[in-house]
């Protein structure tokens, strides 16, 4: 028998650059939206679900951005750019303003860890 050039399906979704046919611009990935007293449910929510489409690289830094001569420069961007609108979907409008211009998921999700986690020292004071 001959060798099969198809790709197997595990092998499209282990890359975090590929994007499934359900993976639209417009889709939901959590069922509220990030305010400034829920951070650190959305946060959860999000990491859970980013992992579960295989794209929690682009956030979290293990995916390293392609530079613009990179022959998979195209494929990051439009994962990035994905991501990005996932994120910019799951905020309240005003949140979402004030990082719409980033380049990167990874820059949107420093940016919104750093003003909206609190550290342990201002939770324990709260209690």
């Amino acid at each position: 028998m001959g060798e099969s050039n198809t790709t197997k399906p595990t092998d499209t979704f282990s890359n975090p650059l590929s994007l499934h046919n359900s993976d639209t611009s417009g889709l939901s990935l959590v069922n509220f939206k990030l305010e400034c007293h829920n951070y650190g449910q959305w946060s959860r929510s999000m990491h859970l679900s980013l992992s579960a489409k295989n794209k929690l690289g682009l956030v979290d830094g293990f995916v390293k951005t392609a530079s613009s001569d990179d022959s998979k420069f195209l494929l990051w961007q439009r994962c990035n750019d994905m991501v990005l609108s996932w994120i910019l979907h799951s905020l309240h409008p005003d949140i979402a303003s004030s990082v719409l211009y980033a380049k990167t998921a990874a820059a949107v999700r420093n940016d919104l860890r750093d003003r909206f986690s609190q550290s342990n020292d201002s939770r324990i004071y709260q209690i």
